[in-house]
């Protein structure tokens, strides 16, 4: 049977999911016809709250923590912009932390969190492990994982298929009629690091002449990029290297700027993709193609599922491909979205 939750109970009422939260959490806010509709709806699909979410009433604060790996990111800027947006039409704010790519400093916010009896928290994690989160379990603090898919781990997430995210990016490239690529940027023991160069390797791998070489870094920067470009520079120069998947935009905008400032042409002598579609990418010097991430999106939908308003272990987005000038033929079409 599936499982019945908050927007189903919306729909059969005619009402809006905040006003089923109302009912739930506040009924005295509610208009008593409004109440009676929403509560006949409930009785009528069965609907039952489950404990996680019942903890969000009960002794804690008006506040959501939010831990992301790299607050200067403007993807995890716009995952915040959305987590907070989402809180706010139910009356809770959202209190931030950077962990900066820093286990220590992770570790630190979420038990700052805890300490602070959050109402729940969302935490983009930067390891495999998570047993760092059984004291805010124990605790009754609801977890939601974002940009991380840790349902098997018996933690609800949203996330994206990165997977599918590399795999895109690599059928791009060599649709274009790119063969020696490098995936450029971070380390490949965070989840989506992994993933991204998983897919773009499982395309390489399943077609002839290709190949695909990975240049990691400690972290996720514009510096990081620059660093990267030196040796991809060397590599492209040498004709190993004809196409780039960056790890995320910043990475990739970092590594143009060093290819550039070398006298390497961008698509010409060596293509370039990058991954979360942030709104600069458009607007650098040769706009770059990349893989989108609904990232605010993102962020609505882990609160909806902190606030029990999803009642599923895990919501994953589909990424989506835009091509531009930093990998398009000459006469591509600017900014197609595929």
């Amino acid at each position: 049977m599936t499982e019945v939750g908050v927007r189903d109970v919306a729909a059969l009422a005619r009402v809006s999911t905040g006003t089923v939260s109302n009912v739930l959490n506040w009924p005295d806010r509610v208009a008593p016809a409004t109440r009676e509709r929403v509560n006949s709806a409930i009785g009528q699909l069965s609907f039952v709250r489950n404990d996680a979410a019942r903890q969000l009433r009960v002794g804690r604060s008006r506040m959501i923590g939010l831990v992301v790996q790299d607050i200067a990111n403007p993807f995890f800027v716009d995952v915040a912009r959305g987590a907070e947006q989402r809180a706010k039409e139910f009356g809770y704010a959202v209190l931030l932390g950077n962990s900066d790519f820093q286990d220590d400093q992770e570790s630190t916010y979420v038990e700052l969190f805890s300490e602070q009896r959050v109402s729940g928290l969302l935490l983009s994690p930067l390891h495999e492990s998570l047993l760092g989160l059984q004291p805010v379990q124990r605790q009754g603090i609801p977890v939601v994982l974002v940009d991380r898919d840790a349902s098997a781990q018996g933690f609800r997430s949203v996330s994206v298929d990165d997977v599918a995210g590399g795999s895109l990016a690599a059928e791009h490239l060599i649709n274009q009629g790119r063969h020696r690529l490098g995936y450029a940027g971070g380390n490949l023991s965070i989840r989506p690091i992994h993933d991204r160069f998983a897919g773009a390797r499982s395309v390489v791998v399943a077609t002839a002449y290709c190949s695909i070489t990975p240049f990691t870094s400690k972290t996720l920067t514009a510096e990081d990029g620059r660093v990267l470009g030196g040796e991809l520079g060397q590599r492209v120069r040498a004709g190993d290297i004809d196409a780039i998947i960056a790890a995320n935009d910043i990475v990739a905008i970092g590594v143009m700027q060093t290819l550039l400032a070398q006298g390497i042409r961008v698509p010409d002598d060596v293509a370039i993709i990058g991954y979360d579609d942030i709104a600069i990418a458009d607007n650098v010097v040769v706009p770059l193609s990349s893989i989108r991430q609904p990232s605010a999106q993102i962020g609505a939908a882990a609160v909806d599922m902190l606030l029990d308003l999803t009642p599923a272990m895990s919501t994953i987005f589909r990424p989506e491909l835009t091509v531009r000038k930093s990998t398009a033929a000459s006469g591509s079409a600017h900014g197609r979205r595929l």
